[in-house]
């Protein structure tokens, strides 16, 4: 090891045991093609069985992350399946499979940041809608693909509903475009009234499509607005390309923040950093009586961020006229931004702007 560096890093991964195994890290041989630069930066691939809990990518990344003189970190997630292969760890660690073909790059995207939710009703499609056209009004380049194919709602959100036009010339389909976002959904090519009757190889040529048939330009944040849940769009979309990271959209309330911890530890399983928590309906103040009322409960989004060990990015209390906005294509964050939701949600997108800019991309890959 030429770098000092590179010999701490592996000093630190071999810090963390993996129980399961009765190890450590590199022991085990899950540390490969470890690869410390003159900057500091940090890449290496992380071999994570179905068995093994994801939270020992987020214990990697924090444990490195950690180390003076580390400037990034990188990690590769993959499935350790398929034939040996080349490596880069020390003496004694234990072989290692060759990891499966990464998603194909597409760096013309930008930040891909995905919006979940556990439930549906959290508001998780306003949440992201917002997140998108206050980061578009800071002055970056935004694109938002609506993902949610059984509610494909962002068309209404936008107040955009013309039918998508592809390029003669590229074959590419042109994205609508509304209060400076790109935006394209499955509710701009069905009809309104059509039934969502989809399985998962469907989802998945759709979401393929949507990232590479539709002409995004360059972009400098990708929103993905999934279906409620864990189910086949969010495996599609980090199989089919590179996702920075995942906010998790949840209510105050016991049962919603249940659901939104299992999406958080799907992600975690899959390698996508949870980048931290909104919770939405956080309560009602009567502009009047300046009286707050918590109707669904309250500081469940701080017990789920304090659970996975994320931040709380914000929340984003209930406001009289915001559903109404919302179906007439007028985000809150533009209809009513000196307005309690709409400072919230302003603040919400600073700080996840400041939290992808420290988040490298992890790229997980998911087999069988």
């Amino acid at each position: 090891m030429n770098n000092p560096l590179e010999g701490q890093v592996f000093q630190a991964l071999a810090g963390i045991r993996n129980e399961r195994l009765d190890t450590d890290l590199v022991s085990a041989g899950m540390v490969r093609n470890l690869a410390v630069d003159e900057a500091g930066r940090v890449t290496f691939t992380f071999l994570l069985g179905s068995d093994d809990p994801g939270t020992l990518v987020r214990q990697a990344r924090k444990a490195v992350e950690a180390l003076e003189g580390v400037s990034e970190v990188k990690i590769n997630v993959t499935n350790p399946s398929g034939p040996a292969a080349t490596t880069h760890a020390p003496p004694g660690a234990q072989p290692a499979a060759r990891p499966p073909a990464a998603p194909e790059p597409q760096p013309g995207l930008g930040h891909v940041i995905a919006i979940s939710s556990g439930k549906g009703g959290v508001g998780k499609s306003t949440v992201a809608a917002n997140l998108a056209v206050a980061l578009a009004e800071a002055g970056h380049r935004v694109g938002v693909m609506d993902a949610d194919v059984y509610g494909p709602n962002m068309p209404r959100m936008f107040g955009v509903f013309d039918r998508p036009m592809v390029d003669s010339v590229t074959k590419k389909i042109q994205p609508l475009e509304a209060h400076g976002v790109r935006i394209m959904s499955l509710g701009l090519l069905v009809e309104r009234d059509a039934p969502a009757i989809w399985r998962g190889p469907i989802i998945m040529k759709i979401i393929q499509q949507f990232l590479r048939d539709v002409d995004w330009g360059e972009l400098d944040y990708f929103i993905v607005d999934l279906p409620p849940g864990t189910g086949d769009a969010q495996l599609s979309l980090v199989q089919a390309t590179s996702v920075g990271g995942a906010i998790i959209v949840t209510t105050p309330q016991e049962m919603a923040v249940g659901d939104a911890l299992r999406g958080a530890k799907m992600f975690e399983k899959v390698g996508v950093p949870v980048l931290g928590i909104v919770e939405n309906m956080s309560g009602f103040t009567d502009p009047e009586t300046g009286r707050t009322w918590q109707l669904f409960s309250s500081g469940g989004g701080q017990r789920l961020a304090d659970e996975i060990g994320v931040p709380l990015i914000g929340t984003v209390p209930l406001q009289p006229g915001l559903a109404e906005a919302a179906d007439a294509g007028h985000p809150v964050v533009v209809a009513e931004p000196e307005s309690p939701a709409g400072k919230a949600l302003g603040r919400i997108a600073q700080e996840v702007h400041t939290l992808a800019g420290r988040q490298a991309v992890t790229v997980p890959i998911l087999r069988g």
